[in-house]
């Protein structure tokens, strides 16, 4: 096992993303319509403590094209490293 390694515990193995889309002003006042959300919202990551994640303030984004990048500014500010999966590999160069 590498030094970085630990065991790996049922339930705690992978980090979440939770990703929340704003209902307010859509119906009125104090009612929801249901199944109807802005394309806004914020995402926060939730706190696992096998991966010495802490659980911070929630990052807004204000259109559905801004998702992925405030996911990786919460990765950057986590300190999370993602490995390319074999269907992203075909996208890089060896070289890098």
């Amino acid at each position: 096992m590498g030094i970085d390694e630990r065991e790996a515990v049922h339930g705690k193995k992978m980090i979440e993303i939770r990703v929340r889309f704003w209902t307010d002003q859509i119906a009125e006042e104090g009612k929801i319509m249901p199944k109807h959300c802005w394309d806004s919202g914020v995402v926060r990551i939730s706190s696992n403590d096998l991966h010495s994640i802490t659980s911070s303030n929630p990052v807004p984004f204000n259109s559905l094209l801004e998702i992925l990048p405030k996911i990786e500014k919460l990765f950057k500010k986590h300190g999370i490293k993602l490995h390319l999966g074999s269907k992203s590999r075909i996208y890089y160069s060896e070289q890098g």
